[in-house]
């Protein structure tokens, strides 16, 4: 039973995440919104399973990271990696010159974001020893 969490877990959980974020919307042609909102592109069956398909991830995602961080642990999470952005635009390694980097970098801070949702339970219990469980009514 592999059940240790480890940075390779993580990476998968923000590879996956960033999969989503950018298959959903990213500044380029090659997104299901540009896909699905673009004159050649009629709706039908195929539109129609991929966005469910882009939806359920969503729902898995935003669930799972509300309910293990919190309003509170996603906004700091948010003010975190902004100040990071902030950091790097101050040291001139990053410049936010055009809207398509902005996009970018917004595109990669929500997928970390995400990714940080779906594995806070697992750093949290090895950080403190404390386990976190769903609530269940009867």
């Amino acid at each position: 039973m592999a059940t240790e969490f480890n940075s390779v877990s993580f990476i998968g959980r923000w590879l996956f995440a960033l999969v989503l974020v950018l298959g959903s919307y990213n500044p380029t042609e090659w997104c299901y919104f540009s896909w699905a909102t673009a004159e050649t592109t009629s709706f039908g069956p195929i539109v129609a399973i991929v966005g469910i398909v882009l939806l359920i991830g969503w729902i898995i995602f935003l669930r799972a990271t509300f309910m293990s961080m919190g309003w509170l642990g996603i906004t700091l999470g948010a003010a975190l990696f902004g100040c990071i952005v902030w950091a790097m635009v101050d040291q001139g390694w990053l410049t936010l010159d055009s809207e398509g980097t902005i996009a970018w970098v917004v595109l990669v801070i929500l997928s970390l974001i995400l990714a940080a949702g779906m594995s806070w339970s697992h750093i949290r219990r090895r950080m403190s020893g404390q386990f976190d469980v769903d609530e269940k009514d009867d």
